[in-house]
């Protein structure tokens, strides 16, 4: 009997754990990915996507794992992770080289030599960091633009933009050593906001370009897609639980109180729904006001087509999505998982443990579309070569 292929995503946030198990189940009309498990667990030991209590966090992941393998019935040994917080970032480099060949036909050695370059050139903004990706964003033969991996053309000086996403060395370490402690191995990590895109994202609208907004409780995360490639990640340390302080400060009532009436539990004549929705919309008018100055920065403000997607816990707020729209004239929508109503997974909040798991398995975007499955661990490898353009 062939061994199951099975590859479990954890995703652990401030607010939530949460494990994801995706197994490839052969049917009557070929390989499909079903979701055959999931954990979900209150987080201790988090601060802005940091670990600040090891022990803490550990037993978050060891709950929601115990919740995944009663479902299952299969022990989670290892598990690709998730990482997010505040100390991931975004550094762009460009690297050249002139063409070795004799015949000036460029070859993987030249992209490969080029690459080298452009991460030469970023080294300085690695002290104490980890590149997590490493991602292609165009590349030009003798200074002309190629439409395409330039591998198989002449000419004699090949340049190349990179896209690097790294984070603190320190939190990937504590990251990785917090699922460990929870008897996982980690196979490999992926950006949050990537993980995320992975299932709230079309194909189409990563061509078009477009823009996803993770909102959790303590930090906000953005990935930008253009021409299908991933042009800029960026976390803000601005997230839901700052809409609780602020209808907190607003009624002058404790922060338990603010929670129920953010979550529309508590209600009437002393927190009129008007103050409420007028509280909560000027956070989120203070939160665009930022990813509309990133847009402007990186030269995408007004110009993504396919809009802003809202995903996370906090894009459940009232009118969020007239207020993006109206904020970063942009089209904006809710994102959905379009998921089988029979799955343990109900919204967007699972997307980035989802995403880990299908990645895991597949290495590729498109989750409809199943053939031939490789080794999980030569997928992960393969999984940014669809990013050359």
């Amino acid at each position: 009997m062939a061994a199951r292929r099975i590859a479990t995503g954890i995703d652990i946030g401030t607010h939530q754990t949460k494990v994801v198990v995706v197994e490839e189940v052969q049917g009557p009309e070929g390989s499909s990915l079903q979701i055959i498990g999931t954990g979900l667990a209150d987080s201790a030991g988090m601060r802005h996507g940091y670990v600040v209590d090891p022990a803490d966090a550990a037993a978050a992941v060891r709950a929601a794992k115990a919740q995944a393998e009663s479902m299952t019935h299969i022990p989670i040994k290892n598990a690709f992770l998730a990482i997010g917080g505040i100390s991931l970032d975004e550094i762009r480099a460009n690297g050249n080289t002139v063409i070795s060949r004799a015949d000036q036909e460029i070859t993987e050695l030249d992209i490969e030599k080029a690459r080298e370059m452009a991460r030469e050139a970023a080294q300085p903004n690695f002290i104490n960091r980890s590149v997590l990706h490493e991602i292609p964003l165009g590349f030009k033969v003798d200074g002309t633009k190629t439409l395409g991996n330039p591998t198989g053309m002449k000419g004699t000086r090949l340049e190349v933009d990179y896209l690097f996403i790294t984070c603190l060395t320190q939190h990937l370490e504590s990251m990785n050593a917090v699922v460990e402690a929870a008897d996982i191995e980690v196979i490999d990590q992926m950006a949050s906001p990537l993980a995320g895109s992975y299932v709230t994202l079309t194909k189409d609208q990563k061509m078009k370009g477009c823009l996803l907004a993770n909102i959790g409780s303590e930090t906000v995360s953005i990935v930008v897609y253009d021409e299908g490639v991933p042009i800029s990640l960026k976390v803000f340390p601005m997230g839901s639980t700052h809409i609780t302080d602020d209808l907190a400060l607003g009624f002058k009532i404790s922060l338990e109180d603010a929670e129920r009436i953010k979550l529309g539990r508590l209600g009437g004549n002393m927190y009129p729904r008007k103050k409420v929705e007028e509280i909560i919309a000027i956070r989120f008018r203070t939160l665009f006001e930022l990813i509309d100055k990133h847009l402007r920065a990186i030269g995408r403000r007004g110009n993504l087509p396919a809009g802003i997607v809202l995903s996370g816990g906090g894009s459940g707020q009232g009118t969020i999505s007239d207020i993006a729209k109206g904020a970063l004239n942009l089209p904006a929508r809710i994102a959905d998982l379009k998921l089988s109503s029979d799955t343990k997974v109900r919204d967007a909040t699972w997307a980035v443990a989802y995403g880990l798991a299908l990645w895991g398995l597949t290495g590729e975007t498109e989750t409809t579309k199943k053939t031939q499955f490789t080794d999980v661990r030569k997928s992960v490898q393969d999984f940014f070569k669809q990013f050359m353009p």
